[in-house]
């Protein structure tokens, strides 16, 4: 977008811009000068409709809520169908909390290959959202060609905070077709989904993966097992890791069939946690809450 101030960080062969006046969206992920993040192409687009792009934080619930009610943390929240805070599916249904394009967040500090930025959720508007007040941090660094990013809660206000967020980053390997993009997965749990893709409660063994994407079409959440996992996009002689290291217990799979992306996203809680309750973890007043992923690019050209 025209004038968004940016926040760049780099080290060895990896850049990252950030626009931190908006929703601290990762605009751009560069590899040896090669973009390997995607739909960034019209971001003053996506931002008018309330669209993911490029590497978007999604708070306070990432992915779709099964209703416009829910109960968490002793409070009762009714959700306006009409309000401009908030964007929704073709069912309706809210979807990635509060569009990144609404949340400016505030550069707290900010070297040549870190930066670390802060949120007040305490403005009115969104208390009538998510009525838990609270700060959170985003501290992203680069090193040895790997992204990390971590997101701190701080339960400062005198409340407790429902934790459900999560990070929807889209990938892609340059100059290499979809139908030649390899994809690595970890065993995991598969949450299986009703018909507007809010998990039914039941679960089925899933993975490990090892497969070219090619024509294949997955919008699937899952359970994760084991101790940091990771999840590999490869394509002739590049690779992108991106590694669950602390908070992120769930994840989502998202590329559609004859899109030219896949996202791997980390979840603190599965979809609809804040409606079902299941996998909701909650903040209690005056803790905080940490979780980290980070994204490594690695080429032998």
């Amino acid at each position: 977008m025209k004038g968004e101030p940016t926040l760049s960080i780099a080290s060895g062969n990896l850049r990252a811009e950030f626009w931190p006046g908006a929703g601290m969206l990762g605009v751009s992920l560069s590899h040896r000068g090669e973009e390997i993040l995607r739909r960034i192409d019209d971001l003053e687009s996506a931002r008018e409709k309330g669209s993911t792009a490029g590497i978007p934080l999604l708070h306070p619930w990432a992915n779709r809520l099964a209703s416009l009610h829910f109960r968490a943390a002793g409070h009762d929240v009714q959700l306006d169908g009409s309000s401009l805070l908030l964007h929704f599916d073709e069912h309706g249904l809210p979807m990635h909390g509060v569009p990144w394009g609404q949340l400016k967040w505030a550069v707290i500090d900010s070297k040549a290959s870190s930066l670390l930025a802060r949120l007040d959720w305490n403005r009115p508007e969104f208390l009538t959202v998510f009525p838990f007040a609270h700060t959170i941090e985003l501290a992203a660094r680069i090193a040895s060609d790997r992204l990390s990013v971590q997101t701190t809660v701080f339960a400062n206000a005198g409340c407790s905070v429902p934790i459900s967020f999560g990070f929807h980053p889209y990938f892609g390997i340059p100059q290499v077709s979809r139908a030649q993009w390899r994809l690595q997965t970890p065993a995991m749990l598969k949450l299986l989904l009703d018909s507007r893709g809010i998990p039914t409660g039941e679960e089925e063994a899933f993975g490990p993966l090892n497969t070219l994407l090619d024509e294949a079409s997955y919008d699937d959440g899952f359970a994760l097992l084991g101790d940091k996992p990771s999840f590999v996009l490869s394509g002739e002689q590049r690779s992108i890791s991106v590694d669950f290291l602390e908070g992120f217990p769930y994840a989502q799979v998202f590329a559609p069939k004859g899109k030219d992306f896949i996202a791997l996203e980390p979840m603190t809680a599965p979809t609809s946690a804040l409606t079902s309750g299941n996998g909701l973890r909650i903040l209690e007043s005056g803790g905080q809450f940490r979780a980290s992923f980070s994204i490594a690019v690695q080429s032998s050209a």
